[in-house]
């Protein structure tokens, strides 16, 4: 971004050019005020061109309710402003910016385009009025627990408000790395430690052989300590490392110390034990001269049916009619829990997410303002807030963007 300035004087300056910063400029644009969005990258809005796998979940085509029970951490903070601005808000922001929207499966919404270029095309627009100059802040000036402006690498720019929604620090290389944090330290504020979310696990067991196998339809459980701290049914995804996949990412937010922590896959969930039990009895019977190394195939992806063989300790060159009912049963419990021991979150580089950040005592909930510094407030994922994958996440950095704004344009 070029230097624009001509002053450094200005009613509203934003810090970070991510989503949450644009949509506060651009919801900013319709008041007369002076806006400074303050950007350290050459290009603005990179990871929310990512989003989506390129295609931008910009929000959720539900209701409230349901978004706050997708929020997994101080959900009844974000009550007020999804009320302000909800995901019926946000997909008639964009529509009628001129980006046609579509709904997918699991109210996952998306521009009809499949391109996440248009939802940083609109924002760029809409936001066409504020000031944009490319710099590095150091810190807000704070005088008497009143915010003045902000000091950067390059110059200080003063303004009565000042809106830090620099992100959190997934996905370093899109300019997200953590600087808001230090940011608001100085200004006094609790910062709840960080950590990556939405993220994949790395396991005790390598299984690189089963690298890109997607399993779906299985139930994924997370315990720590033999206490479930999650359980659901979706896909998995088997990596170099360990696993991935929607149900892993979500489980990832329910870690706090991956020690202890272990995952139970059961591959038929459908299949209660008795039935699942006939089943591998009737498949055994149709094959009874078959080696056992060869028998699951009706049953498991031949690369798993490898390593079921290996974990069941039968002999792989026994013949199935042979199989005791013992070892037939060890089979049948490692179909119903086929664990894997949880060794450490992958790092930040690979997180949808960071969990932690501005503490949420601390800002009040319908203005995103600072109760301990006056006109200073905070937008997007700088907060203590996460939620689950779906377009979630970006609808909590419109809301608190719209939050912040709309108090600085109401008297």
């Amino acid at each position: 971004m070029a230097i624009m300035a001509i002053t450094n004087n200005y009613d509203v300056i934003i810090v970070g050019g991510g989503a949450a910063g644009f949509a506060a400029a651009s919801f900013l644009s319709a008041s007369k005020k002076r806006v400074l969005i303050i950007e350290k990258e050459n290009k603005p809005m990179k990871k929310l061109g990512l989003t989506g796998k390129g295609r931008c979940n910009l929000t959720n085509n539900c209701d409230i309710e349901t978004v706050l029970r997708n929020i997994i951490k101080n959900a009844a903070f974000m009550r007020s402003s999804l009320n302000e601005f909800s995901p019926a808000d946000t997909i008639a922001f964009f529509e009628q910016a001129g980006v046609p929207l579509k709904t997918e499966r699991g109210g996952r919404v998306f521009p009809v385009s499949d391109k996440a270029g248009d939802i940083v095309h609109c924002l760029n627009t809409q936001s066409r009025s504020a000031v944009r100059i490319k710099d590095r802040a150091i810190e807000p000036i704070v005088e008497n627990n009143i915010i003045k402006g902000v000091k950067c690498v390059n110059g200080t720019y003063l303004a009565p408000a000042v809106i830090i929604a620099t992100g959190g620090a997934s996905y370093p290389a899109t300019g997200s790395t953590g600087d808001g944090y230090e940011m608001a330290r100085r200004a006094g504020h609790t910062i709840i430690p960080i950590k990556p979310a939405l993220v994949p696990l790395e396991t005790e067991q390598d299984y690189s052989e089963l690298a890109g196998l997607t399993l779906k339809n299985i139930r994924l459980t997370l315990k720590n300590n033999n206490k479930t701290l999650y359980s659901e049914q979706g896909e998995l995804l088997f990596t170099h490392f360990g696993v991935s996949g929607p149900l892993v990412l979500t489980a990832s937010c329910y870690i706090e110390n991956p020690i202890g922590c272990q995952l139970s896959i059961d591959i038929k969930p459908a299949l209660d034990e008795k039935t699942l039990d006939n089943r591998i009895l009737r498949d055994f019977s149709e094959n009874k001269n078959r080696r056992f190394k060869n028998s699951l195939s009706a049953l498991l992806p031949q690369k798993l049916a490898a390593i079921f063989v290996r974990r069941s300790g039968i002999d792989p060159e026994k013949q199935v009619n042979e199989i005791t009912k013992e070892e037939r049963r060890r089979l049948l419990m490692l179909f119903k829990d086929f664990g894997l021991t949880v060794t450490a979150l992958r790092p930040f580089e690979e997180a949808v997410i960071t969990d932690g950040g501005v503490s949420v005592k601390e800002i009040d909930p319908r203005t995103m303002q600072s109760k301990l510094v006056k006109g200073l407030h905070f937008a997007g994922e700088i907060i203590d807030v996460i939620g689950f994958t779906g377009g979630f996440n970006l609808q909590l950095a419109f809301s608190t963007a719209h939050a912040a704004t709309t108090a600085l344009i109401l008297p």
